[in-house]
């Protein structure tokens, strides 16, 4: 009976952490619809890190940029989006920002200073419903 319920509050925290529950929008933290009116406006580069297949299956967020966080040349890419600069506003956004939070701290140890994130994703999570649910504007993928 211990192991069952040490089992069950194991796979909790796993699953918390995988639906990142516990998300909060902090002061680095911008909303879905924050990003997507900064990224039409050119106020910031919006990247879109997820999986190509995920792009396929609920499109990408309008005005997003789509690179694969898992591609070996992920910085290098977005050095060229970014004209080499490291001091661009990127805000990145993956399914429910756990990748985003990840990557986020990556690129400020690789010398970038403007990374935000988007803690909702397109899914949502803890910290609200997300791109999808509140109904902004997606680009479908093929």
């Amino acid at each position: 009976m211990v192991l069952s319920l040490g089992a069950l509050a194991g796979g909790g925290v796993l699953a918390a952490g995988w639906f990142n529950v516990f998300a909060e929008n902090d002061g680095n933290a911008l909303s879905p619809g924050e990003a997507h009116d900064l990224a039409a406006r050119g106020d910031i580069l919006l990247v879109d890190i997820r999986r190509p297949d995920e792009w396929v299956r609920t499109g990408v967020g309008e005005g997003a940029l789509p690179i694969d966080m898992r591609r070996a040349d992920f910085i290098d890419e977005l050095l060229v989006r970014t004209g080499g600069r490291t001091d661009v506003p990127v805000a990145l956004i993956c399914a429910r920002g756990v990748r985003s939070r990840r990557l986020s701290a990556r690129l400020e140890s690789a010398g970038f200073t403007e990374i935000r994130d988007v803690p909702e994703g397109m899914l949502g999570s803890g910290a609200g419903p997300g791109w999808l649910d509140r109904g902004l504007p997606v680009t479908v993928r093929q």
